[in-house]
């Protein structure tokens, strides 16, 4: 069944489609909704003329919002800063990790919490961000007033977009806080290509440093797909079972391990911690500080590093929290499989992890790889604007959450037709067991 067909025959993919469609479309709506008591074309023009770092990080991560000054330019980085902060937190505080062992109502505790973190982290940075502002004499009017309502008003846009994120989780498809970036990025690509194709008209930019930058552009993408598609299939068999009196053959499946099992978290939660770091330097009013915000831009050696450590940092330590072979050990041992030629229990353990750290640390360097290279590549081509939206670190999230998505929609299609193929042998069945009843009323 194509996708076309799937979402007329399909209520439940036409109705979670429509609905996440519904919710990018007010998240789009308010990016053009500018922060009261700010001169917006001073401040574009300002930051367009320094180029700076700030600008294109957070630019890409409001998907736009920035350039405006809307009420979403905080956008969703002070959630991912904060569900950061707890996930590092919990393994080391017992109340924390006690929550997250108790299931469904344990991750609820804990994501009010990384809610309630969110609006204070918001408040904060708004509250700067105003006085920023004020120091760069770049507001109408001035004052505490304009500061309390800046601070206020950023922050309900960051709670506003932080609820349409969860609402696409809960009733839409996809991760709703990987949707609502990748609804940002892409909605700034068609404007970036042809502002990088007027680069070349003008004669600001070789035409053929525009070729090599969009062919380059698509052999990171292939290259994307073919790594995120690639997995380590370690077989797992289980023995005889006796069902009905009945004894099963043995039966050999394969556990799939992604060589990226991280995805596109690490080099979001790296690019979060940035922009927030972006913001507190650019808008501290002092001009040291103003001038490391600089550095923080593709193509600095030190935005490099930073980057490419952070992105290492969090692929070992998502994965270790997504997967966890001393619990997949154990489910093996109590359902009677193991992995031929290991020992069930702490060897098969030791096996896991062996496993998983080759995938991780390969992976790793994957991730920050694809993130850094497009960037220096591009910025060495002279298009710094492009390497923003259509660098390693935006074409990773978009490739990345496409891919999930395609997944969850094919998930969502197979247990439509399991049901309806339940549903269809249930009627076979039921005329077929009346007859029965009929023959053995007759005898």
């Amino acid at each position: 069944m194509n996708f076309f067909a799937a979402f007329l025959k399909v209520p439940d993919l036409r109705r979670r489609l429509l609905f996440t469609l519904a919710m990018l479309a007010v998240y789009r709506l308010g990016v053009f909704v500018s922060t009261p008591g700010i001169d917006v074309d001073r401040l574009r023009r300002q930051f367009e003329g320094a180029g700076g770092a700030l600008f294109g990080l957070v630019n890409m991560f409001s998907g736009g919002a920035l350039e405006n000054f809307s009420i979403f330019t905080l956008g969703i980085s002070p959630y991912i800063s904060v569900s950061i902060i707890v996930q590092v937190l919990s393994p080391l505080i017992p109340a924390l990790e006690a929550l997250r062992k108790e299931g469904a109502s344990g991750r609820r505790v804990l994501a009010r919490y990384t809610r309630i973190g969110t609006i204070f982290l918001a408040l904060i940075q708004g509250y700067f961000i105003a006085v920023g502002l004020e120091r760069q004499d770049l507001v109408i009017t001035s004052g505490a007033l304009f500061r309390v309502t800046t601070a206020i008003t950023l922050s309900a846009g960051t709670a506003f977009v932080m609820w349409l994120g969860e609402q696409i989780s809960e009733r839409g498809i996809g991760n709703g806080t990987s949707i609502i970036i990748f609804a940002g990025i892409v909605a700034r690509m068609p404007d970036v290509l042809i502002g990088t194709v007027g680069l070349a008209q003008i004669g600001a930019v070789p035409p053929s440093s525009v070729l090599l930058t969009l062919l380059f552009s698509v052999l990171s993408v292939a290259c994307i797909v073919f790594v995120e598609r690639c997995q380590r299939k370690v077989p797992v068999q289980y023995p005889r079972r006796t069902v009905n009196n009945r004894v099963t053959q043995p039966v050999m499946q394969f556990m799939p391990l992604k060589i990226n099992m991280a995805s596109v978290i690490p080099p979001i939660f790296a690019s979060a911690l940035i922009v927030f770091l972006s913001t507190a330097l650019g808008f501290s009013g002092n001009q040291f500080l103003a001038d490391a915000a600089s550095s923080l831009a593709p193509g600095a050696w030190f935005y490099e590093v930073l980057f490419g450590g952070l992105i290492i940092m969090f692929s070992f330590f998502y994965t270790s929290i997504i997967f966890n072979p001393d619990e997949v050990a154990e489910n093996l041992k109590k359902n009677g499989g193991f992995i031929p030629g290991v020992r069930p229990g702490r060897e098969t353990a030791d096996h896991l992890y062996g496993i998983l750290s080759r995938l991780t640390l390969w992976g790793a360097f994957y991730c920050a790889a694809i993130c850094i290279i497009p960037q220096l590549v591009y910025v060495w081509f002279g298009v710094r604007d492009f390497a923003y939206v259509f660098g390693g670190t935006a074409i990773l999230i978009v490739v990345g959450v496409t891919l999930d998505t395609a997944a969850q929609i094919n998930s969502l299609l197979v247990a439509r037709n399991y049901e309806d193929l339940m549903s269809k042998s249930s009627k076979i069945r039921a005329p077929m067991v009346s007859g029965r009843k009929r023959l053995l009323r007759r005898g």
